[in-house]
């Protein structure tokens, strides 16, 4: 997986970049595949982590329009509606969490901490796609959201590359290859469950209503 990524852009920087880009897959596929084509820790992780953060500006300020303008398709506009509703669920789940954790701090604190928590988990799907439409849905200002983001994929970025750095200390990059591979296989997976759940998600009586 590594060479074939590395064959197919013929450019490692740019390669570890864009893959950082992807959602899903961001920080942590590109760390793996930036430690797998010899980068070393410090360039891996600033690169990554670079271009995983600077993505959740355009997706604050798009994602609400984007689905605004699905909803008014026909086609598409029931999945739009679920998409819509599914974030808000994650968004007042996310903030439930941490209001039994933070009771005395402010509301912006709480949702703050909640975004902050959701991306810092290194998992395929969380991450700042994910986190920065959380942030959306809780409605948080856009300069509210800049610190737990950036500080949560910093955390993110750290766990897997300290990760990385035990698996080529005990094997070696090959083993960062088949890692590749189960990242980008479990985000597949993981993407297709999330869209089959959005779709066969039935509306409650609220929303029959309205």
């Amino acid at each position: 997986m590594v060479n074939f990524i590395s064959q197919l852009i013929n450019n490692n920087f740019w390669a570890t970049f864009i893959m950082s880009l992807v959602p899903l897959i961001e920080l942590k596929g590109a760390i793996v595949f930036a430690r797998g084509v010899g980068f070393g820790f410090f360039t891996a992780l600033g690169l990554s982590f670079l271009g995983s953060t600077i993505v959740f500006i355009p997706i604050y300020w798009l994602l609400k329009p984007v689905l605004n303008l699905l909803k008014k398709i026909k086609f598409v506009n029931s999945f739009a509606n679920k998409i819509e509703l599914y974030f808000e669920s994650k968004a007042q789940q996310t903030l439930q969490e941490q209001q039994n954790k933070a009771k005395n701090k402010s509301a912006t604190f709480i949702k703050q901490l909640g975004v902050f928590v959701f991306v810092a988990i290194p998992l395929p799907m969380t991450g700042v796609w994910t986190g920065t439409a959380i942030a959306v849905f809780l409605g948080l200002k856009f300069k509210e959201v800049i610190l737990p983001v950036a500080l949560g994929n910093l955390v993110a970025g750290l766990i897997i590359s300290l990760l990385a750095e035990l698996c080529l200390a005990f094997w070696s990059f090959a083993v960062l290859d088949y890692i590749l591979y189960g990242l980008f296989a479990l985000a597949i997976i993981l993407l297709v469950i999330t869209i089959v759940k959005i779709s066969l998600k039935k509306p409650t009586e609220t929303e029959n209503k309205e």
